[in-house]
């Protein structure tokens, strides 16, 4: 999954991984590739009701975040789209999710914040279509397009959130100008992801270029560690089941289980898991 400085984690295959970091350099290339991983994980794990494709976080001590028996054995993942979330109100608001996956937080958001309307976005038509059947919650709606070309009107929502996915993207400071594009003058930007060590000052540079006012942001590479530790037996009994073996280094890694490329490189400080709010000025246009 990754950004410019972010070519090192969960595409890797053994002693083949230079090749492939390398071949990820390329935006046309990378995208290409989450082209073809994500619906054929979608059709490989549509069996297990494998709702969340994203990491998890766990503060420390935990938080008794109260969640329905059904939302229990994805609690993990639903507190890292609660934390970022909880940043401003959503109640009565039009939300949209960008790169919804298989649409665990869209639906979990939904039934407990409440907004006027929510609306999940994902490149994945295999992923939209296992949305679709699974999540008919009321108020709730999804959309297939693309991050990068938003298939929205200019300021049509009051919130965009955006979980682990900007680092698939070709262009990041795309992503965010369409961010601001189809935020209401005063929308928040609700954000969650990671970069490597060599692609922190991209980052931050892509956000200090937007029209996004920063409002706040924490380093939460903590929580992650803690939530993929949670995780991280059950990601592997899923990949290992589900995946052919030829692939299970890339699974592995991908999935960030215990030992994987991006688990020990965030153990190590070596990668930033940060979240973010953000603000569109109440005075800009469009």
């Amino acid at each position: 999954m990754t950004e410019a400085g972010v070519l090192e984690p969960k595409y890797s295959l053994g002693h083949v991984i230079p090749v492939i970091d390398r071949l990820l350099s390329s935006g046309r290339i990378r995208r290409a590739i989450w082209q073809l991983w994500y619906p054929f994980l979608t059709r490989r794990l549509q069996q297990e009701d494998v709702l969340f494709l994203n990491y998890a976080y766990e503060e420390d001590p935990p938080h008794a975040l109260p969640l329905a028996p059904a939302d229990e054995p994805n609690r993990a993942c639903i507190q890292l789209y609660h934390h970022v979330a909880a940043q401003t109100e959503l109640s009565g608001r039009q939300i949209l999710e960008v790169s919804c996956g298989h649409g665990g937080g869209a639906s979990y958001l939904t039934r407990t914040f409440h907004p006027a309307g929510y609306t999940g976005l994902d490149l994945n038509p295999a992923g939209i279509a296992f949305c679709r059947q699974r999540h008919r919650v009321d108020r709730l709606a999804f959309v297939q397009g693309d991050a990068e070309n938003l298939p929205f009107a200019a300021a049509t929502f009051d919130a965009v959130l955006n979980v682990e996915a900007s680092h698939c993207y070709p262009s990041f400071p795309r992503f965010l100008n369409e961010v601001a594009r189809v935020l209401r003058p005063g929308g928040k930007f609700l954000y969650a992801d990671f970069r490597f060590a060599n692609g922190l000052a991209e980052w931050e540079a892509a956000f200090a270029a937007a029209p996004l006012r920063l409002l706040q942001t924490r380093v939460i590479s903590s929580e992650v560690l803690r939530g993929m530790n949670l995780n991280s037996s059950r990601s592997l009994d899923l990949l290992q089941r589900h995946l052919p073996r030829f692939l299970h280094a890339l699974g592995r890694d991908f999935a960030g289980v215990q030992g994987s490329r991006l688990h020990t490189a965030l153990a190590r400080g070596e990668l930033s898991y940060r979240s973010h709010l953000r603000e569109k000025s109440a005075t800009a246009q469009g």
